[in-house]
């Protein structure tokens, strides 16, 4: 590895995930790579000491206290011992006990300046047992901020599972921390690249966020805009004789809905042009009109066009209403279900829509701890991004387990690039923007947040 801080990488996780074997794979593996371990243990006599398996390595135990609360002096001495060696380490794994929350670790290394100088915070890795999380996410225990705080979870132990419980479990640890990198095992069993030197704290490689994960939850699932001409038409539910020319149908969907299979909530809203622009203001309009009152339609009867929610009285999961269109043009439809077959017929033949698009549906479950995330082009202004970061930190510190992003300032030619853990905050600018758009992209991920108040109050800063 380079010259420069040592990468030290947090390893956490439930108790009886794997954390110790996840320990033991790194420690054995041919990797030519010189690390030291740091491990915790919580009570006063040491076991997962003995645990670990004889190595080079070296191994330092922390018994008179979790690493999280009372020794993060001990861990700092530790670590400045290990600054006195001769030779160099290639990185260092700190092993938390099971019941820690690991953002106190984290902490230690923006605190203190001889720490954060001699070494980078590389990544939080969480291990979860695949067949009991759900029990612990259930209960609201430390479990969740060990999620909430990693950027690579390894989800362990999924031959005990079937393939349908793993795929809701990873959407629902997804819904608690949406951009951390899931790797499922069995036995811990995972390349070291994936857990070590993976930069997940790494201002300049952690912020390259990937804005699909970032794409806020929807209280519909499918949108399609449709040119109609003038008259009366008929808005089809359900399956007809004819060809779908609807969205696929059969997508995957793992989600649970809390709808009732013979109602169906849609909203029809006018659009000036089938562009980006008056999409995304009809996606808008169309989240705000979803939470509001519905208009009951039964079969036949015509469909409000607007800012009215329609709720669909269906027969069967079927039915079959009107559109009355006085005015020719492009009509977008937000659709509450998209497994529910949709077709808009003009003198009985079936019209394709002219774009669609599926959307991130909101989950039946409720966690206290979530992600939201931000993606907003634009500038902001350095004053108001300033005072809008100390308020957020000052009131919503304490919740928020993690957050990083990439923010585009105006004055300044270069990405401005930020992590934080509670109430520390850190941000440089690094390289600069060139042919690239300005592009702002933020993730929170914490308990309590109010999504639409992040995203109103991050508007309110741009220039």
């Amino acid at each position: 590895m380079a010259e420069g801080p040592i990468p030290v990488t947090v390893l956490t996780g439930f108790l009886g995930a794997g954390k110790t074997t996840l320990l033991n794979r790194i420690l054995t593996e041919q990797h030519g790579l010189k690390l030291a371990v740091i491990e915790n243990e919580f009570g006063e006599v040491g076991v997962d000491n003995q645990l670990v398996i004889s190595s080079d390595e070296e191994l330092f135990e922390m018994n008179n206290g979790c690493i999280c609360c009372s020794v993060r002096g001990d861990l700092i001495r530790i670590l400045g011992r290990l600054l006195k060696r001769k030779d160099r380490l290639d990185g260092i794994l700190i092993e938390t006990t099971g019941l820690a929350n690991p953002a106190p670790v984290a902490q230690t290394f923006f605190t203190d300046d001889e720490i954060r100088t001699a070494f980078r915070l590389d990544a939080i890795v969480t291990v979860v047992d695949a067949k009991h999380v759900s029990t612990h996410l259930d209960a609201g225990d430390e479990s969740v901020k060990q999620i909430g705080f990693a950027d690579v979870i390894v989800l362990n132990k999924t031959d005990l599972v079937t393939a349908e419980e793993l795929t809701k479990l990873k959407s629902r640890i997804h819904s608690i921390n949406a951009v951390a990198k899931i790797h499922t095992t069995n036995n811990c069993a995972i390349p070291i690249k994936d857990v070590l030197n993976v930069g997940g704290f790494n201002l300049s490689r952690a912020t390259e966020l990937d804005p699909a994960f970032l794409e806020p939850e929807y209280p519909f699932e499918w949108a399609g805009a449709y040119a109609l001409p003038q008259g009366n038409h008929d808005f089809v539910i359900g399956h007809v004789d004819h060809d779908h020319d609807h969205h696929d149908c059969g997508h995957d969907h793992h989600h649970e809905h809390d709808r009732n299979e013979n109602e169906l909530d849609v909203v029809i809203l006018p659009l000036d042009n089938l562009n980006e622009t008056d999409i995304h203001a009809a996606r808008d309009l169309a989240l705000n009109v979803f939470s509001d009152w519905e208009k009951k339609v039964v079969e036949s009867e015509n469909l409000a066009l607007g800012a009215t929610l329609n709720r669909l009285e269906l027969k069967d999961g079927n039915g079959r209403f009107k559109i009355e269109i006085k005015t020719p043009g492009f009509y977008v439809v937000f659709e509450q279900c998209s497994e529910v077959p949709l077709h808009i017929q003009v003198c009985g033949e079936n019209v394709k829509p002219g774009w669609q698009n599926d959307y991130h549906p909101a989950h039946s479950h409720n966690e206290d701890v979530t992600s939201v995330g931000i993606h907003e082009i634009g500038e902001l202004d350095g004053k108001k991004l300033n005072a809008w970061i100390s308020e957020l930190l000052r009131v919503k510190g304490n919740d928020i387990y993690r957050m990083k992003g990439v923010i585009s300032v105006k004055g300044s030619t270069k990405r401005l690039v930020f992590q934080g853990v509670h109430m520390l905050f850190d941000a440089k600018f690094d390289r600069e923007w060139g042919s690239d758009k300005r592009m702002n992209t933020l993730v929170f991920i914490g308990k309590n947040l109010d999504r639409a108040a992040l995203n109103a109050s991050f508007k309110s800063c741009l220039a």
